[in-house]
């Protein structure tokens, strides 16, 4: 008998909000014929920066982050089998219709009944508003397809786990005080774009993704255009290497016991 089909679904703001965090998990399930992968962006990332001797103006960055994600996901490796652009201005999501957004998310999950949901928690990882304001939609469009809220009629297969990509604080330490002995700023956690950590002991999942990281990190640098953030210094390409080496996510839905042993994949447990 085939083996049964695994889905997930990961519904981010911008391109290259997939490339860290859930890029690793992706390669290790990519080669299985089971596993199907969908991707929804909520923008195109029209918004963001660009870098020096990238030839793109703030008309043509949309496309040309696009562009980039699609060829971060052939240097990836793994593709996604359906990917949504939702069109939402770069930016701006926190100011669109959320009901409208909830409803979108939640369309595409009754099409595609995936195992796992993946997104950002409440802070963003970066606290930046997007994240914020698609991690909450995500997360409201599962929970009423999980407990079939407000009236809504679902059928079929429910979604059974809902992930947010966690930095952890020890983590999250680390790598602040490698920053500030290369002379690079420290994070700080009160502004925008600056990465959050969270308790150790909030962690439900640690996937060690150290097997895959050279292709987490390829499909990263596609991202030429993001450079400024994402390769800001010549240690970066190592230091992502081994910050792409492991994965670890909240399990936001079902909640689970504090001290219970980590899960160690994104599936883990689902059969």
């Amino acid at each position: 008998m085939p083996p049964q089909q695994r889905t997930l679904m990961l519904v981010v703001a911008h391109p290259d909000d997939e490339a860290v965090g859930i890029a690793g998990s992706i390669a290790l399930h990519g080669p299985e014929p089971a596993f199907r992968f969908v991707l929804v962006h909520a923008t195109d990332g029209a918004a963001g920066l660009i870098a020096p001797g990238v030839d793109a103006t703030a008309e043509t960055l949309g496309a040309l982050r696009r562009l980039e994600d699609e060829k971060a996901w052939a240097a990836h490796g793994r593709a996604p089998d359906r990917h949504e652009w939702f069109g939402y201005d770069d930016g701006r999501l926190a100011e669109a219709h959320q009901d409208e957004l909830i409803a979108r998310i939640q369309d595409v999950m009754l099409q595609e009944r995936p195992d796992v949901v993946a997104t950002f928690g409440p802070d963003g990882v970066t606290g930046h508003p997007d994240h914020i304001a698609i991690g909450r939609a995500t997360d409201l469009a599962f929970l009423s397809m999980t407990a079939g809220a407000d009236g809504i009629r679902v059928g079929g297969a429910r979604p059974r786990r809902l992930l947010h990509w966690a930095l952890k604080e020890s983590t999250w330490a680390r790598i602040n005080a490698a920053r500030t002995a290369s002379g690079l700023p420290p994070w700080d956690p009160a502004q925008v774009y600056h990465f959050r950590g969270i308790p150790d002991h909030l962690v439900d999942m640690r996937v060690d993704t150290s097997s895959v990281a050279e292709r987490v990190v390829a499909g990263l640098s596609e991202h030429r255009s993001q450079r400024l953030s994402l390769f800001e210094h010549p240690l970066a390409h190592a230091a992502w290497l081994s910050a792409t080496s492991r994965e670890y996510f909240v399990q936001a839905w079902p909640p689970r016991e504090r001290g219970l042993p980590l899960l160690t994949d994104i599936f883990e447990g689902l059969d």
